[in-house]
C-alpha cells in the first residue's frame, strides 16, 4: 500500500508541474502532439488490437457480461475512429486564452473573461479503452495535464494506447507527465487519487454505478459525472409513424451497452394501437425483450409487465420498457421523475409541443425527431468527449474542450485606483 501511495502522489506531483508547462504551450505545439498521436495510432493498430484481444480473452474467461465486453472491444474501425477523433480535436479552435464579454466601466476599466485550463484532471474509468485517447487529447488541447486510471479489464489495451501517447509527446517536446496512465492494477490507487485535492483539480469517473458512487462520495475535489443513462423517446400523437419507428428502433438497438441508448419508450395514447404492434415486430426481430405498463399490455398481449423499478433502470441490454401516456404533460412528468437527466427525445410534427419539450424536459441533451444515440461528443463535433455530465453546474452533456476550461475575470486598467 505504501508503494502505491508514493507512486500515485509522485505521478500527481509530476502532473502538476507538467500542467504549468502545458498551460503555456502554444496551440501549434499542442496540435503537433495531437497529429503525431493520430498517425501513431494508425501505425500501431496491429499492436493495439493484439493487446485488446488479450483483454477480451481475459474478460470472457472471467465471465464479464456481454455489455461490458462490448464496451471493451476494439476493431480496426474503432481504432480508425480514434485517430479521426484526434485529428478533429486538433482542427478545433484552442479555447485557452479566449476572451469575451468585454465591457468598459464608467471609470475606464475594461472588464472581461478569459478561458483557462482547469489544471490536473484525474480520470477513473472502466472498460472502454478509447477513453484513454479521448481523455489525453482533450486534456492536452485544453491545456490540462491528466492522470488516467483505467480498469483492470482493459489493462493491456490502455498500455498499448498510452505508448502511442508518450511517443507523440516526446516528438512534440512536451513532458511525458502531461499524460500519465497508471501501470498498476492495484485498486488502492483510486482511493489515493481521490484524496489528492492539493494536486488534482477535478476528477471524472466513467463506469458503473458503483464506481461513480464511490468517487462522488470520497473525492476531495470537484467531480464531473453522470450516474445513469436512463434515456427516453416519446412518440407524440402527431408523429410520422415511419420516422417514429426508425428513431425508436435505432435509439434502442444501435448499441445496447451505451449510456445514450433508450431504455424507456413513451407512446401517446392516441396512436398506441397503430405504432406499438409494428414496433413489437421490429424489436422482436432484433431479440429485444419488451416490458410494458397495463395499457401497453392491452395492445401487446404477450409482453412482460413492467414494474416500478423498470422505469428507473438502465438496462444496458436488449430490454426495453414501454409506457402509454395520456399526453405531452404526462410524458414530460415521467421523464423528469424517472429519468437520469441524460438524453431524451420527442418525435412530433407539432412546433408548439417540440418547443415545450425542449424547455421543460430537464436533461443534459434534449432532442426533437432524432435518436438519443447522437448524444456523444464525436457526433456533436467535439472531436471526442471526456465524459457526459448530468450535473447542473459548470458543464452539462458531452464534455469537450470548453468543458475542461473555466473562466477568469480580466481587468485592464490605465492607472485607476479605487476611492
Amino acid at each position: 500500500m505504501t508503494d502505491v501511495v508514493a507512486l500515485v502522489r509522485q505521478y500527481a506531483v509530476d502532473a502538476k508541474a507538467a500542467s504549468r508547462v502545458l498551460a503555456a504551450a502554444s496551440t501549434a505545439q499542442k496540435n503537433q502532439a495531437l497529429l503525431a498521436m493520430a498517425d501513431l495510432l494508425e501505425q500501431a493498430q496491429a499492436d493495439i488490437l493484439t493487446a485488446n484481444a488479450k483483454d477480451i480473452e481475459a474478460a470472457e474467461q472471467n465471465g464479464l457480461d456481454a455489455a461490458m465486453v462490448d464496451r471493451l472491444r476494439l476493431t480496426e474501425k474503432s481504432v480508425a475512429q480514434m485517430a479521426e477523433g484526434v485529428r478533429q480535436v486538433a482542427a478545433l479552435a484552442d479555447p485557452v486564452g479566449e476572451m469575451d464579454e468585454f465591457k468598459t466601466l464608467p471609470n475606464g476599466l475594461q472588464l472581461g473573461k478569459m478561458r483557462a485550463p482547469l489544471g490536473v484532471v484525474g480520470m477513473i474509468y472502466e472498460s472502454r479503452p478509447n477513453v484513454t485517447i479521448d481523455a489525453a487529447v482533450l486534456c492536452l488541447k485544453s491545456g490540462n495535464a491528466c492522470l488516467l486510471r483505467g480498469g483492470s479489464e482493459s489493462f493491456y489495451s490502455n498500455q498499448a494506447i498510452a505508448k502511442v501517447i508518450y511517443q507523440a509527446l516526446a516528438q512534440s517536446g512536451l513532458p511525458e507527465a502531461c499524460v500519465r496512465l497508471f501501470e498498476t492494477k492495484d485498486r488502492a490507487a483510486v482511493g489515493v487519487m481521490l484524496g489528492l485535492s492539493d494536486l488534482i483539480d477535478v476528477i471524472i469517473p466513467r463506469g458503473g454505478k458503483g464506481l461513480v458512487k464511490r468517487v462522488t462520495e470520497e473525492a476531495r475535489m470537484p467531480v464531473i459525472k453522470h450516474l445513469d443513462g436512463v434515456c427516453h423517446v416519446f412518440i407524440n400523437h402527431d408523429a410520422d409513424l415511419d420516422m417514429a419507428q426508425s428513431i425508436a428502433l435505432n435509439a434502442k438497438t444501435s448499441r445496447y451497452g451505451t449510456c445514450n441508448t433508450m431504455e424507456t419508450l413513451l407512446v401517446h395514447q392516441n396512436i398506441a394501437q397503430d405504432v406499438l404492434p409494428r414496433l413489437q415486430d421490429a424489436y422482436q426481430a432484433k431479440g429485444v425483450q419488451l416490458r410494458g405498463c397495463e395499457r401497453t399490455r392491452s395492445v401487446l398481449k404477450d409482453i412482460v409487465a413492467a414494474t416500478e423499478e423498470d422505469w428507473f433502470t438502465e438496462y444496458l441490454a436488449p430490454v426495453l420498457s414501454i409506457r402509454v401516456v395520456d399526453d405531452l404533460d404526462a410524458a414530460m412528468a415521467h421523464i423528469n421523475h424517472y429519468g437520469s437527466h441524460h438524453t431524451d427525445s420527442i418525435v412530433t410534427n407539432s412546433y408548439a409541443d417540440m418547443q415545450r419539450f425542449l424547455r421543460e424536459v430537464d436533461s443534459a441533451s434534449v432532442m426533437v425527431n432524432a435518436s438519443t444515440r447522437f448524444a456523444d461528443g464525436f457526433e456533436y463535433g467535439l472531436g471526442a468527449e471526456i465524459g457526459i455530465s448530468t450535473d447542473k453546474i459548470h458543464v452539462r452533456g458531452p464534455v469537450g474542450l470548453h468543458g475542461l476550461t473555466n473562466q477568469k475575470w480580466i481587468v485592464l486598467g490605465s492607472g485607476q485606483i479605487r476611492i
